[in-house]
């Protein structure tokens, strides 16, 4: 999250606030933590980096507001329950590729799910996926009110906007980026199964695990 908020603050967007205090909530994370208090310092930074979607986005028709699910209220927010809803199948089959078992998390272990570690790794990679395949499809004005139903309860998109979604999404995972670790190119869903790799690797004492950040 910080990482985004630096790209668009050295893009001419005003976000110096968000970053500001994003990073300084960063910095109280600390090993003596318990999982509970660092899932709610992680959503102290979370709503102040959503607080900075306005200015990147710059469009009326998809402001903010504050984070709704189960059902969403507005545009914005149905992009991102429909975006983080595919990056965690996504996560859960690349799980299924490896050793792993995805009944067990390590952050997401009190919410009464089936699976917690495809939650888990998601977070990592929701920033850079999922969110910047939001800002592409709203600034290129991909989508609009007409791919949307509103109902009693909530908002939907309709069938034609989830197709363009997960096409853009799906351009978004095939994208190579140079990974200093390998010394090559590699593309955002290969990236999601490395990272479970090195979670492997971590779990039988091969290997300290340190989890992906971007450098862009």
């Amino acid at each position: 999250m910080v990482q985004v908020l630096k790209y668009y603050s050295s893009r001419g967007k005003n976000v110096g606030e968000q970053l500001q205090q994003a990073e300084q909530l960063y910095q109280r994370l600390n090993y003596n933590m318990t999982i509970e208090e660092m899932m709610a310092l992680e959503g102290n930074i979370r709503e102040t980096y959503f607080s900075s979607f306005d200015e990147i986005l710059g469009n009326p028709d998809f402001a903010f507001e504050k984070r709704t699910r189960r059902p969403p209220r507005n545009y914005l927010n149905t992009l991102i329950s429909f975006g983080n809803s595919i990056l965690y199948t996504i996560v859960l089959s690349e799980i299924y590729n490896t050793h792993l078992d995805p009944r067990i998390g390590y952050l997401h272990t009190t919410n009464n799910r089936r699976f917690t570690l495809n939650l888990d790794i998601a977070e990592i990679f929701k920033p850079i996926i999922v969110d910047r395949t939001i800002f592409t499809l709203v600034s290129k004005n991909m989508l609009s009110a007409k791919h949307f139903d509103k109902k009693t309860d909530g908002m939907l998109i309709k069938d034609e906007g989830k197709k363009i979604f997960i096409r853009e999404m799906d351009e978004k995972l095939k994208t190579t980026i140079n990974y200093k670790r390998l010394g090559k190119q590699v593309t955002y869903r290969r990236l999601i199964r490395m990272e479970l790799y090195k979670l492997e690797k971590h779990l039988i004492g091969e290997e300290l695990y340190e989890p992906f950040v971007s450098q862009w």
